[in-house]
């Protein structure tokens, strides 16, 4: 400042204050003088005042940034809302000349206006949306400060926003060629399908890793970056597994890692690798006899895996089997059966199948004629039962029994057989006459025809006995046999027998042997005989001993030596009697015995009257 002074008399001055510079209030606001003035007396005079000038303010500041270029960072999982930073801008200026107000302008993506949000009083810059690594990753703008001055003046500065990447992607597999469905019998090292894998993620988040879950006959190998092949690792096998479903798996290097996966559908196409199979090697097979032709004796099935034509299976019999074709009159019968598939080329499969017939009760028993031929109409032996009549069947049998037969004796055996087998050959003897308690009876399986009592003459002189013979198939089958049994006299029957063996054993070179039933029949019948012998010996002693005393002398009624009765049975007995005539023994039970009569070579008596007087008589054999 200066002092200007202007007079406007001899004794006044009027000072002016005169602005010799520009002021500057930011620099000093206010200027304090102090103005004095001096008279020209002696001593001079004064007189002052303080002159206080405040400068008024101009807007001639525009507002200033701390820093002209503001470098942020974010990560781009930060939430909206999120306080980015806050510029800061001044303005030397007062009063509405250095009230400021921000303004975010010149955003590079233009997106970045709908993200970033300024606050025009504080300068705070906010998130206003979801960042997104992979699709923005800078953010370049500018922030304008304005006062409010007259005319405003104005600054600017820019703000680079990165954004830093964060793992929120995971890695994504695509397929994009697929070789389906593979044959079974493709070669190791088959490429089955081309993958593509990416992250969007960046650096360790985008580094990915692949794999094939779960374990199966597929791998994967990588031709080229974010490129895989699905190959096949192993052998394949249809039957055993016709689709595989994997999954391609990835993984990125982030912390925490995330992953991706993608499903593979692996059709596996069939090949005829596998032959028809029977379930058993052997099959048995139970069929039952007399079946008609075209009767179902089994159901065969054999199974290939495979599927289609090479699955579907035609069965025949193979001539070439084991077994050698049917034999219808067999009872047991192994083939071969083949099975075909339809397959090119055709693989077969065999089966043994062995038909065992099962026995039906379709034959009635038979019987049979007496042990070696028949003798002549009309002549029977005691033990067997003979046929009277012509023709191969069985016409009325004839036996004898003795009066006075004990229970137990063995009279005849009936013979049959049934063609059957088990228990449709089983057989029984029934007495079907006659009906009620008779004389006789037959053994259930044996076929015996026994005394059931001791016999009387009350019975009569024949009996006429119908015996039937029965299997235990269902229904049951007979046979019917009629037995005409004379009852005679203990010795006619012995005489019987004797001549019926006798006739056998003149037709056969080796003797027939008796039955069990038929030596007990023997031993019964010469335990009677032995009785009777003794009391004839009883008997004779007593005459003999009258005679003796009332008679000079008997006459000799035999040879030199005395007579021998030798009777030869099949329990190996042997029996003899000093009577001095010759007497016939024999069994009267079976008549299968031979007997013979002889004189043993026993030493003689001494010589007497009539010794001298006898010839010895030469063995016999006696046939009656």
């Amino acid at each position: 400042f200066s002092l200007d002074l202007q007079k406007s008399n001899e004794r006044n001055r009027v000072p002016d204050l005169v602005l010799t510079k520009s002021l500057d209030r930011e620099t000093i606001p206010v200027h304090r003088l102090v103005l004095t003035a001096t008279d020209g007396g002696r001593p001079s005079l004064t007189g002052t005042m303080e002159l206080v000038i405040s400068v008024l303010d101009a807007n001639d500041n525009a507002p200033q940034f701390n820093q002209s270029v503001y470098k942020l960072q974010l990560p781009e999982s930060a939430a909206v809302g999120t306080l980015v930073a806050r510029v800061n801008a001044t303005d030397p200026d007062e009063g509405s000349n250095s009230e400021i107000t921000f303004t975010a302008t010149s955003f590079i993506p233009p997106s970045g206006r709908d993200v970033i949000s300024i606050n025009p009083n504080t300068g705070e810059i906010h998130l206003t949306a979801a960042l997104d690594f992979e699709e923005v990753s800078i953010f370049d703008f500018r922030i304008e400060a304005r006062d409010q001055g007259t005319p405003p003046l104005s600054s600017h500065c820019s703000v680079e926003l990165e954004v830093l990447d964060v793992n929120d992607n995971a890695p994504e597999v695509w397929v994009t060629s697929l070789s389906v469905p593979v044959p079974e019998d493709a070669s190791v090292g088959t490429v089955v399908a081309l993958l593509s894998v990416s992250d969007r993620d960046s650096g360790a988040n985008g580094r990915v890793r692949c794999w094939v879950w779960p374990a199966s006959p597929f791998g994967l190998e990588a031709t080229f970056a974010g490129s895989y092949s699905l190959v096949l690792r192993e052998a394949l096998d249809r039957e055993r597994v016709s689709e595989y479903e994997v999954e391609v798996r990835a993984e990125d290097g982030g912390a925490p890692s995330l992953r991706g996966r993608r499903g593979v559908r692996v059709p596996v196409s069939d090949v005829n690798d596998n032959a028809p199979a029977f379930a058993q090697a052997v099959y048995t097979v139970l069929a039952r006899e007399n079946n008609a032709a075209g009767a179902e004796l089994a159901r065969l099935w054999a199974r290939d895996p495979d599927e289609a034509g090479n699955g579907r299976v035609s069965y025949s019999v193979w001539e070439g089997g084991v077994g050698g074709g049917w034999r219808p009159a067999s009872s047991y019968v192994s083939f071969e059966v083949r099975a075909v598939d339809a397959g090119e080329p055709p693989l077969c499969g065999n089966a043994t199948v062995q038909v065992f017939v099962l026995d039906e009760n379709d034959n009635a028993p038979a019987l049979l004629p007496p042990a070696g031929s028949a003798p002549e109409p009309g002549v029977g032996v005691a033990g067997e039962a003979w046929s009277v009549g012509a023709g191969s069947g069985w016409g009325t049998q004839w036996a004898w029994a003795a009066w006075g037969a004990p229970a137990g004796q063995v009279v005849a055996k009936i013979r049959a057989v049934d063609a059957d087998s088990g228990y449709n050959a089983w057989l029984r003897y029934e007495l079907w006459e006659p009906r009620g308690k008779g004389p006789f009876r037959v053994g259930l399986y044996s076929g015996e025809v026994s005394t059931a009592r001791a016999l009387e003459e009350a019975d009569g002189p024949r009996q006429r006995l119908v015996i039937v013979v029965r299997d235990h198939g269902e229904p049951a089958r007979s046979a019917t046999a009629t037995l005409s049994v004379s009852l005679v006299e203990a010795a006619e029957a012995a005489l019987a027998a004797a001549a019926g063996s006798s006739s056998s054993s003149s037709r056969s070179s080796v003797g027939v042997e008796m039955g069990g039933g038929a030596a007990s029949a023997a031993t019964n019948v010469w335990l009677v005989v032995a009785i009777c012998a003794v009391s004839s010996l009883f008997l004779l002693a007593v005459v003999l001993y009258g005679a003796s005393r009332w008679a000079p002398r008997a006459a000799v009624l035999s040879g030199p030596g005395p007579t021998t009765l030798v009777c030869a049975s099949e329990v190996g007995s042997w029996s003899y009697s000093q009577r001095h005539s010759r007497s016939l023994c024999v069994a009267d039970g079976a008549g299968k015995s031979d007997l013979m009569v002889f004189s043993p070579n026993f030493p003689l008596p001494p010589p007497g009257p009539a010794a001298k007087d006898s010839q010895p008589e030469p063995s016999a054999l006696l046939d009656t």
